[in-house]
């Protein structure tokens, strides 16, 4: 592969992530601000191209379907913590939470908590540079000013 070829991806991330608060929102309010039948739609999603559809490739690919206990673990707990993410939005929105507020705040905390779970499972050989921590206060004021300018 490409040494760029995972920027598409990335891209691809952002902009299926970028659209779910809003899309989410609109799908709830449709169905009677119900996070709960939000949800079921997003699992159901979420089945069709998490499972079956990887099913159906690792098939072709005849991969072997052995699943080590380890990877089995974390890549489990890292869909339930997908999961358990998606109900807690739908739940911000069902409480009142706008996407223009909930997504912001969502994605702009996430990559501190993304530092802190990547330092405790792959520990850090030497200290955090400082300008870890001037990212951590343009991060900060850039979710402020998100926040504060938003349409």
């Amino acid at each position: 592969m490409s040494n760029w070829i995972w920027t598409l991806f990335v891209l691809g991330t952002v902009l299926c992530w970028g659209a779910y608060g809003p899309t989410l929102q609109k799908g709830q309010a449709a169905l009677g601000s119900n996070a709960w039948k939000a949800i079921l739609c997003v699992g159901a999603a979420y089945f069709v191209l998490a499972v079956v559809i990887p099913v159906i490739i690792l098939k072709v690919q005849q991969t072997p379907m052995n699943f080590p206990a380890d990877g089995t673990f974390f890549a489990s707990l890292a869909g339930a913590l997908g999961a358990i993410g998606a109900m807690c939005i739908a739940g911000a929105f069902k409480t009142g939470g706008s996407h223009l507020i909930v997504m912001p705040l969502v994605f702009g905390c996430a990559p501190l908590m993304n530092i802190i779970v990547s330092s405790a499972l792959h520990p850090p050989e030497k200290a955090p540079s400082p300008y870890l921590y001037v990212g951590v206060v343009l991060l900060a004021a850039g979710a402020g000013m998100v926040l504060y300018f938003k349409p």
